[in-house]
């Protein structure tokens, strides 16, 4: 009976002599049913003897070939071991790489009309990547991301190929590359020009190495972050670099983000297990970092400081909390934006989650430390220049409510001209004849002592006006702000409505022309709402930083008008706009007003920096609903 007895025993990973033995297989195990079983009598005890084993046998084939720990990389071992902790579910592979696919320049030819329909593949290891095909064009601008997955033991090389799409379906090749990933710095955002071999053309791409368990430069662990000290060096370090000593170097480099992510909580359930699998992704323009993920929870702890190069402290940092799915796709769970002026330095704060427009509260809030150094007049300068282009930030569609929204903007732009137009014709009217002997008074006044200098004196005197008025009511729009913020659940259905439709092709060709016509409506609207809006909120102090910085502005004004005679003022001005482009043959040509503007938020971006008071933990709330059932 040894066969019997030694089958009953569970199984061991090594033999008597200490040596390791491989896993038996389904095979083996049914043998090892077959053996044991034939030194048992029949009956009752058989069958029991049977069962037994029979369920044994299942247990021990679901714990080894279908356990979900095992599929998403717990490494192996027995089913209860995996289950008892969610720290053995780790991430299999080793760091992130993000791609944004920007444009190509200058491929070949392929058909007879002189144009090509390219399209990318992209190869990392075993993972694929397919890009969608422009339409007749040799300079193609796709804006595609995507994440390919780098493991320990795979070659780090990113190859890539430009195909023709033909209509037989086949592919006809234009052109290949490969980029060494392991020659780029992680957690860094590379812009990078690949040329493809034999002249073929070159690809605009966006590389991105993140995601890293491990700590690097620019990423590490917060808790040896802290524990060696290095906060404060950092920051003594940086006060340096970013001194007005610095002022007049690298104009690029206005200053420096740094960014410790702690935790999140309350966060909501994306599987089906009622947990998720969350990380964070940061995002500053186009800079792109994110952290690892945390298996099993709704209270991830990421505990990682990132830090970021600051080009324009106009800059708004986005951060978006994703669930990890198993074909390696991301479920949206909250989202947060923080322009870098309201970012106060050093303060550890919970931060409530928005949904994806950044309108409405969302589950869960996450627990942030940042700080930002930068030098002022750098970012003063900087003010007066082009934006930085954000690649991935697509075109709005045509919506209804958009539309009926930009239109409603606009119009309370209209009514307060059309006030104003009415308020001079009743005093032309006299039907208020106190108001129109002061009017009538003030035009001869101003008209006979006025001079080019004082026009700015005018701004200067709307400006004051408000900040008295904010002085002495405080500050003013919080309500205004909570406005149209559930509109945005009818717009969700939309984009939903909108996803089926398009899946619909006779039904969109159908309708483009129109959904084109009316995009083309919706957006010019929305931009001259936009930038009446920026122009009331740079005279409010939205952005007190810029009212300051206009401020300053009009009053040098005013000193170069009162002093520097009208002609000499404008050969300056038109000297500098002909010879730009000799003095700086890259230079995009601009507008310095429209630029400062730009810099102000309109009363939507407004809404959509609005911060959240976090949610109240659970435990709280219940201590709450104690107090009021007692009272």
């Amino acid at each position: 009976m040894e066969s019997s007895s030694a089958d009953d025993a569970p199984a061991s990973d090594v033999d008597e002599a200490g040596t390791p033995t491989p896993p038996l297989s389904p095979k083996d195990d049914c043998d090892s049913v077959s053996v044991a079983s034939s030194d048992h009598g029949d009956g009752a005890s058989r069958d029991g003897f049977y069962a037994n084993r029979a369920t044994a046998f299942v247990d021990s084939i679901k714990a080894k070939y279908f356990s979900k720990s095992l599929r998403l990389g717990s490494g192996g071992g027995d089913a209860s071991s995996t289950s008892t902790s969610k720290k053995q579910k780790v991430q299999l592979w080793d760091s992130v790489i993000n791609v944004v696919l920007v444009e190509g320049r200058n491929l070949l030819a392929m058909d007879d009309n002189g144009f090509s329909d390219p399209y990318v593949r992209f190869r990392l290891g075993t993972e694929k990547y397919k890009s969608k095909n422009a339409i007749k064009t040799l300079n193609p601008q796709w804006l595609e991301q995507f994440d390919l997955h780098m493991y320990t033991d795979q070659p780090k090389v990113l190859e890539i190929t430009v195909w023709d799409k033909d209509f037989s379906g086949k592919g006809d090749f234009m052109g290949r590359c490969s980029i060494d990933l392991s020659s780029l710095e992680p957690e860094t955002t590379h812009s990078v020009w690949q040329e493809l071999e034999d002249g073929a053309g070159s690809l605009f791409l966006l590389l991105t190495i993140s995601g890293s368990t491990q700590g690097t430069s620019c990423v590490s662990d917060l808790t040896a972050f802290e524990a060696t000290g290095g906060s404060a060096a950092r920051e003594k370090t940086l006060r340096a670099r970013y001194g007005l000593i610095h002022s007049f170097y690298d104009w690029d480099d206005v200053g420096h983000l740094v960014v410790k992510v702690y935790k999140a909580q309350g966060l909501a359930s994306a599987d089906l297990g009622g947990k998720s699998d969350p990380f964070c992704v940061l995002e500053l323009v186009n800079s792109r970092l994110q952290t690892h993920t945390e298996y099993k929870t709704l209270s991830p702890e990421w505990n990682k400081i990132f830090c970021f190069k600051v080009k324009d402290i106009h800059s708004v940092l986005e951060l978006t909390v994703y669930d990890e799915d198993r074909d390696k796709k991301c479920e949206f769970l909250g989202k947060l934006a923080i322009p870098l002026l309201k970012i106060k330095n050093g303060e550890k704060k919970w931060y409530g989650l928005k949904d994806r427009k950044l309108k409405t509260r969302v589950k869960g809030q996450i627990l942030l430390e940042m700080s930002v150094v930068y030098n002022p007049i750098k970012a003063c300068v900087k003010t007066f220049n082009p934006k930085e282009t954000k690649f991935m930030q697509l075109d709005p569609k045509f919506k209804r409510i958009v539309f009926m929204r930009n239109l409603t903007r606009v119009k309370n732009i209209v009514v307060f001209v059309i006030d104003m137009g009415k308020f001079l014709n009743n005093c032309f009217l006299w039907e208020s004849v106190p108001r129109s002997l002061l009017a009538f008074a003030s035009f001869m006044v101003i008209t006979y002592t006025a001079e080019l200098y004082m026009l700015p004196l005018v701004l200067l005197l709307v400006f004051f006006k408000n900040l008295l008025v904010l002085t002495v009511a405080g500050i003013q729009g919080a309500g205004r702000e909570e406005e149209d913020v559930n509109e945005e659940d009818e717009d969700d259905e939309e984009d939903e409505k909108d996803s089926k439709t398009e899946e619909k092709k006779s039904l969109k060709e159908r309708l483009q022309a129109v959904q084109e016509a009316t995009a083309t409506v919706q957006n010019v609207l929305g931009e001259v709402a936009s930038l009446g809006e920026r122009i009331n909120n740079t005279f409010n102090f939205s952005v007190p930083q810029l009212s300051w910085l206009a401020i300053i502005v009009l009053l040098l004004v005013t000193c170069i008008l009162y002093y520097v005679p009208i002609r000499y003022v404008v050969m300056a001005w038109g000297i500098n706009k002909f010879t730009k482009k000799l003095r700086s043959p890259d230079v995009v040509p601009n507008n310095e007003v429209m630029d400062f503007l730009s810099r102000v938020p309109d009363n939507e971006e407004k809404v959509m920096y609005r911060e959240l008071r976090p949610a109240p933990s659970a435990a709280l709330e219940a201590e709450r609903k104690k107090k009021k059932k007692i009272s």
